[in-house]
């Protein structure tokens, strides 16, 4: 994988890149509002980021990161994510993405929903308990005492293995809760978001959600 391809390019999604860029990939960046406007974080990037439509860095990246408002998931490009691992960061907020009766009443969540809109592709949850900024500042070498770890789940296992790999070079270790649906034991308001803990500690607090 040389790749990264990012849809939404938030504080998550620039903490991505950033990250990904540190560790020698390259990275297509889009959002929303057109690549013009991403012409600042593409120049503080460098060589290795360039900024594209959210259907063009679908179509460039090996790995394509879905970091959007989860009420904006259903504008996902699908077909050039066919067979493509999809990593989702994303969180659902009712205050900002309005009720979704499916989710407030646990018979959906967030990443769930997103494989539903990309049935042939290979979504992977993960950074969407990490506060943006740590997914830089908070960065550790492997067997560093402090080193945290973030929690994945999905349901195919080269799949995670893909995203464990991204996870560790970006200075994190990696806690597999298991399929896509045991993501919502570190969603919002579960013992495991936002914790700042290493591998043993998060393995109780993902058991606990």
């Amino acid at each position: 994988m040389t790749t990264i391809g990012l849809i939404g390019s938030g504080n998550i999604g620039t903490a991505i890149a950033k990250q990904a860029v540190a560790q020698g990939y390259d990275v297509v960046l889009s959002n929303s509002r057109g690549p013009e406007t991403l012409a600042d974080i593409v120049a503080e990037l460098g060589d290795r980021a360039r900024a594209a439509t959210a259907q063009e860095a679908a179509e460039a990246g090996e790995v394509v990161v879905v970091t959007i408002p989860f009420h904006a998931v259903d504008q996902v490009p699908v077909e050039p994510l066919a067979g493509k691992v999809v990593i989702d960061t994303n969180n659902y907020y009712f205050e900002r993405d309005g009720h979704d009766a499916a989710i407030d009443a646990g018979e959906d969540s967030p990443s769930e929903r997103l494989a539903a809109h990309l049935p042939a592709s290979k979504v992977v949850k993960a950074f969407n308990a990490i506060q943006a900024a740590h997914i830089v500042d908070a960065a550790k070498p492997t067997g560093d005492p402090a080193r945290r770890a973030i929690p994945i789940a999905g349901d195919d296992a080269a799949a995670k293995q893909v995203v464990t790999g991204l996870v560790d070079s970006f200075g994190f270790d990696v806690v597999d809760a298991g399929p896509l649906v045991e993501g919502r034991r570190f969603d919002r308001d579960k013992p495991a978001y936002g914790a700042e803990v290493g591998a043993d500690a998060t393995r109780e607090l993902v058991a606990q959600g």
